[in-house]
Order: structure tokens, then sequence, then C-alpha cells
């Protein structure tokens, strides 16, 4: 009998952490079982899910770039998150067959801000650039916790459909791309009591991709960067942050946040977490 198995789809995939995540856990936890990465380009997307549905060894797989919204259509189900956000980025198979879609991205990137979350705040906002599918999952999850975005984008009226969808309900703002890249002499107060956060929830910083032009005179005093950016690691975006003297948290914490709640999904069994320290030293390599 074949060995179960799950994986990672994405174009291009060559970057993904996500089988060295996996494989540590399975590693850590004994189990028999493997965790691949598969490239699959958009033309080949509604052929690969066909292959898998019949494979019984087949567990499920992780949805990368740019995958996350044009898979929901080829699955049988898409759980109730999922579909509030419009992205999927786990797929699980059933014994009969069956593909489940569901999105982990929101929990894992909500993750590592939890000690923050957990106080109160006279205000909250997040300055957001990028409107794709991660991005989806991240304005949800913000704007669930009384966060009043500025959502930017290549195309305003993009963020602004998506904000008009996921968050219909507050006065948030949709602005170009080009906004952040240029320096502002706005006069921030001193933010007591509120929590701002910047988050580049694009690929822009990815290698081989141009970096994200954000000029920190738009990040408020005690502004908490975020980027989800996981190659590299150290973005030009966090670099700068840390330089600053802003709190900074790197893409690693959302990427496996999500992925111990896939983990779950595929194997049954829980990520081993008491080894984070470990795994990021490994993928910090």
């Amino acid at each position: 009998m074949s060995k179960p198995y799950a994986e990672v789809i994405g174009d291009p995939i060559v970057q993904s952490k996500s089988p060295a995540i996996h494989t540590f856990w399975l590693d850590r936890l004994g189990l028999a079982a493997e965790y691949r990465a598969c490239h699959v380009r958009a033309e080949g997307l509604a052929d690969y899910f066909t292959q898998r549905r019949a494979d019984p060894a087949w567990r499920g797989c992780n949805i990368t770039m740019p995958h996350k919204q044009a898979a929901m259509v080829l699955l049988d189900r898409i759980d109730p998150v999922a579909a509030r956000i419009g992205a999927v980025n786990t797929v699980v198979r059933a014994a009969d067959g069956t593909l489940t879609g569901s999105n982990t991205d929101a929990a894992g990137f909500i993750e590592p801000l939890l000690p923050l979350l957990e106080r109160q705040h006279l205000f909250r906002m997040a300055r957001i650039m990028g409107a794709g599918g991660a991005a989806r999952a991240i304005v949800a999850a913000l704007a669930d916790r009384g966060f009043t975005l500025v959502l930017a984008a290549r195309d305003p009226a993009k963020a602004r459909a998506l904000l008009d969808e996921l968050a219909p309900q507050g006065e948030h703002h949709a602005v170009a791309l080009a906004h952040f890249a240029a320096a502002t002499d706005f006069a921030f107060d001193d933010r007591q009591g509120l929590l701002d956060l910047i988050v580049n929830a694009s690929p822009l910083g990815m290698a081989g991709k141009p970096p994200l032009l954000f000029d920190f005179s738009h990040a408020p005093p005690g502004s908490v960067v975020y980027d989800i950016v996981t190659h590299p690691l150290d973005t030009p975006l966090l670099r700068q942050a840390r330089a600053l003297g802003f709190p900074a948290i790197d893409g690693l914490a959302m990427l496996i946040g999500q992925a111990a709640a896939a983990f779950a999904q595929f194997f049954g069994a829980a990520a081993p977490r008491q080894y984070d320290a470990e795994l990021r030293e490994r993928l910090a390599l």
C-alpha cells in the first residue's frame, strides 16, 4: 500500500517552505507519511485535481499563488470560512474521493498577533498592501477584530471591491499602491492606546519580484510591521522596519500557523508546536 502523502501546489513552487515544515513535524511524530511540492500551472489545475481525486494515498494539498481562487470551482465542498474569504489554501480528500476546500490563512495570520489582540484598544488600524488571495484572508480576519483598513493595490477599484465584499461594515479605505511609496508629512499623534499594523500581503519583495516601495513616513509610531513573504525571510521591508525601531513579524509566523491547521487535517494529528524554535532555525538556513 502506498504511503499517505500531502503536498503543496503553486506556480512557482520552488520557494515554498511547506515541505520542510510538514516533513519536520512528520519526523518528530514518527508518522509514516510524506509531504511534497508539486509545480502546477493554471492550465493544468483541473487535471491535477482529477488525478489526485482518484489516488487514495493522497490526503490533500496546500495551495499557494496563483491558484487560491481558481481551485474553488474544482472542489466538491467549500467550508464557510473559505467561502466568505473567496479563496482556499487547503484541500482535503475524503475516503470517497470528494474534495473539501478550507482556508487556514486567516487563522495563521492572526496567530502571532493574539497577544496584542487580547488587549483593549481605543482604535485599531491596518495598512495592507496587496489585494490577492492572501490579502482576502487578512482583510476578513482583521475586519472581524475591529480594525479600520486601508487597502492598497495597483488597481484601487479592485481594493474597493474587495473591501465592499469582505468588510462591508466600517469606514475602510482603498488607495493606489503608489500612495504608500511617496513620503507624507502627516503628523501622527503618539498613538497611545492604539494598535497600528503595516502588512505586506503582496508578493512584492519576494525573490525574483520587485521590492515593495513603502515610505515609513506612513507608519505611525509603534506600528507593527508584518510581511507575509517567506523567500527571502528577511525582506527589505522588515530590515528597514527593524532599523527604524518598529516591531516586525516575518512570514514564517503566518506560514507555520496556517500549516499547523492543515497538518491536522491531512494527517489526523496535532502539529508538535513545542519544536517551533528548532523549526524556525532550520527554515532560516
